[in-house]
């Protein structure tokens, strides 16, 4: 493993835990530091498992440092630290989680868990747009569900801000989006692994998750109307042929419509066991013909403007060959801007260089699409202090 991620760093070794079996795959970014028995860092957060002897050796020798979950204390809720959308990725997951689980168990907690979520994300979007933007990409190889649903509330924070909706209503849209697909849950990951027909019983669950979603939020005492309606109309289309109710045209709220793309997005670039993901210029192509019949045209559009040609997180080839990831959307005249990682001959670099893509020598030639993503240090790459 190189050297350039053997930081040192000693956490309480009370608090590392054995790395279960199937919590680590290849190809795809480390989501925390990994740790040695004495709590060495032994890879950090973005290093990406190239082969299987070393995944072997992170399951043999690798702790990690789970969070903690308490009851909700009002500091939990108001966390005023420098948002890093990297640093704060694991943390995000398990809070995410309690949330969900406050939801099915009715505990009273729920709606304050909820709220206190939403607002997390909110800050987290709105402090660090290109970082939140870059999870979204560099984590969507194959996202767990309890991801997916926080790329869903991460792209609804933008795309309802591109497309004018006001900030009450899309705090209750990243409510929305983050228990949408509550009752998915328990069979999601094992749906997207999975490359054989659904069965009766399965197109019955996710027929009818809308409706059990928000069985389970009423329950816990989640009643805000605006929010349940959105996760009721969520899977409705503009030309009617959605479900449950086959609403139309102007009866189905623009926030439902929102989450349905957001969702549709992260379908298109997440790879499943019966296919690969979309790159993101195909995407893009297919999210213009949605305007089509199937959303209002407008939301497609905030979601185009919001990606641009090339989102932060992806990975590009540049005019004088160097390979990047892109870390900025344009600004003015400038960018996108690009973190060169390879040089031209394919050597990596020690550190990250740089470059506004708006200059001749720096224009983008191509996308790249390698089969397993280069390791990246998330956090020093965007520039955020450790």
């Amino acid at each position: 493993m190189p050297e350039h991620w053997l930081i040192p760093e000693t956490p309480d070794l009370t608090e590392l835990v054995r790395i279960a079996p199937g919590a680590l795959t290849i190809g795809r970014p480390l989501p925390w530091n990994v740790y040695d028995s004495d709590g060495n860092v032994l890879l950090r957060q973005g290093y990406v498992i190239q082969t299987n002897s070393q995944l072997e050796q992170l399951f043999e020798r690798g702790r990690f440092k789970p969070r903690k979950i308490e009851r909700p204390q009002e500091e939990v809720f108001e966390d005023n630290r420098e948002r890093n959308p990297f640093a704060d990725y694991p943390d995000l997951i398990h809070t995410l989680e309690a949330t969900l689980k406050a939801v099915t168990e009715a505990d009273p907690s729920a709606q304050k868990r909820l709220l206190g979520l939403a607002r997390m994300m909110e800050r987290t979007c709105t402090e660090a747009p290109e970082a939140s933007l870059a999870l979204v990409h560099l984590y969507s190889v194959g996202p767990v569900i309890h991801e997916q649903i926080l790329f869903y509330a991460i792209l609804c924070q933008f795309i309802a801000r591109q497309f004018g909706l006001e900030e009450k209503r899309i705090a209750v849209l990243t409510a929305a989006a983050l228990t949408a697909n509550l009752a998915l849950v328990p069979i999601a990951d094992k749906l997207n692994a999975s490359n054989t027909i659904l069965n009766d019983e399965q197109r019955e669950v996710i027929r009818k998750h809308p409706e059990r979603s928000i069985q389970a939020l009423r329950a816990a005492g989640v009643n805000n109307k605006l929010l349940l309606t959105i996760i009721a109309q969520h899977h409705e289309q503009a030309n009617g042929s959605g479900y449950p109710k086959g609403l139309s045209g102007t009866e189905i709220r623009p926030e439902a419509e929102i989450l349905a793309l957001a969702e549709r997005y992260v379908a298109m670039i997440t790879k499943r066991a019966y296919r690969k993901r979309m790159n993101i210029t195909d995407a893009r192509k297919l999210i213009g013909n949605l305007a089509d019949g199937n959303f209002r045209p407008a939301i497609p559009r905030a979601l185009l403007q919001v990606l641009g040609d090339y989102p932060p997180g992806i990975l590009v080839r540049l005019q004088n060959n160097e390979v990047g990831v892109v870390t900025r959307r344009p600004v003015r005249a400038r960018g996108p801007f690009v973190k060169a990682i390879f040089g031209p001959r394919g050597n990596r670099y020690s550190g990250t260089f740089e470059r506004d893509t708006s200059l001749l020598e720096f224009n983008i030639r191509a996308l790249e699409e390698p089969e397993i993503m280069p390791s990246m240090d998330f956090s020093l790459v965007w520039g955020f202090r450790s």
